[in-house]
């Protein structure tokens, strides 16, 4: 049964109208698909008294290109995203496809999806079921039941697009009152399924770049349940250079695992040689550390942490496979 919803919509022009009501309203809600929140809030996962709808904004809905950088506004939808060249250009950002259902991505948006909330099977329930299990840490209650003698929350995050800009090398574009930055994408996160954001109250994620020259060989894969509709249990981008028979730059991201999407750079080890059987266990030893998949979901965080090296080996393979740039 759905929660009643009850709050004051406001539909601001432009970026300044929407940045002076979020000041004025500093807990309300952004709507821009509204593919996320709107089921939250039809299960009581929040009640807020007013929702900012984003969607009459055309600067947040436009693609530009500069000698330098590929510009995406937060409220370009998957489908627009995926009907320009972007995807074939770089081919991480056909993560895009692997969202939910085509109708849903006719809606759902950049920003939204770079910005999806934490999910957790203790977490994305009705009312009646959170209220039942003394509801959790993320929502009204003061235990994680996915780890109860800890202090924090294990929600995961679980955006796919979050991965393939990380390994492009993508920042954000944020506005808020006192003007506008561009920061590292990998900056908007905390490692904490409560608080994974690092936007401020006021803060207004309202683009995303990445740069043009961008050489690498790109891909993103992805595990889960059902073919169409569901999260990742895992997701991995790589952007991979090879140079004659030696890897020279890769970066690879995971999602669905930790709160945070993780973005591994540092390969020293590997870069510079061929890639061998002894290189990708360097690589999978260096991205398992920092996984820790809980029991966020019905698949087991063992399963999960497999997939990330499965799927890291295979992408990896495969873009170096594809021969030299």
């Amino acid at each position: 049964m759905s929660a009643p919803l009850e709050f004051t919509l406001l539909h601001p022009a432009n970026l300044t109208e929407a940045v002076k009501q979020m000041q004025a309203h500093p807990n309300a809600r952004l709507l821009a698909g509204g593919t996320d929140l709107v089921p939250n809030l039809r299960r009581g996962i929040g009640a807020p008294d007013t929702v900012i709808a984003l969607g009459g904004i055309d600067t947040l809905n436009s693609i530009t290109e500069t000698a330098s950088h590929v510009e995406i506004g937060a409220g370009v939808t998957l489908a627009g995203l995926l009907a320009s060249n972007l995807p074939t250009r770089f081919p991480a950002l056909q993560a895009a496809a692997e969202i939910a259902s085509p109708s849903i991505r006719q809606a759902a948006t950049i920003g939204g999806n770079l910005c999806l909330d934490t999910r957790c099977r203790f977490y994305n329930q009705s009312q009646w079921w959170r209220k039942a299990n003394q509801f959790c840490l993320k929502l009204d209650g003061d235990t994680c039941h996915v780890a109860p003698k800890g202090k924090r929350c294990h929600a995961t995050f679980s955006g796919d697009l979050a991965p393939a800009l990380l390994v492009l090398g993508a920042e954000i574009r944020v506005e808020n009152a006192q003007g506008g930055r561009w920061q590292p994408l990998a900056q908007l996160y905390n490692e904490d399924g409560l608080d994974h954001l690092t936007l401020a109250k006021g803060d207004l994620l309202v683009a995303v770049r990445f740069p043009t020259s961008e050489t690498r060989r790109s891909g993103y894969l992805k595990s889960r349940v059902r073919r169409a509709g569901d999260f990742p249990l895992a997701g991995v981008a790589v952007a991979l250079t090879r140079t004659g028979d030696k890897i020279t730059d890769l970066r690879v991201a995971a999602t669905g695992t930790n709160s945070a999407p993780l973005l591994f750079d540092d390969f020293a080890d590997v870069i510079g040689q061929p890639l061998s059987d002894a290189a990708l266990t360097q690589i999978n030893k260096r991205i398992g550390q920092a996984i820790k998949p809980m029991r966020t979901t019905n698949q087991p965080g063992l399963y999960r942490r497999q997939m990330v090296a499965a799927l890291s080996k295979r992408l990896i393979s495969t873009l170096y496979e594809q021969g030299a740039n």
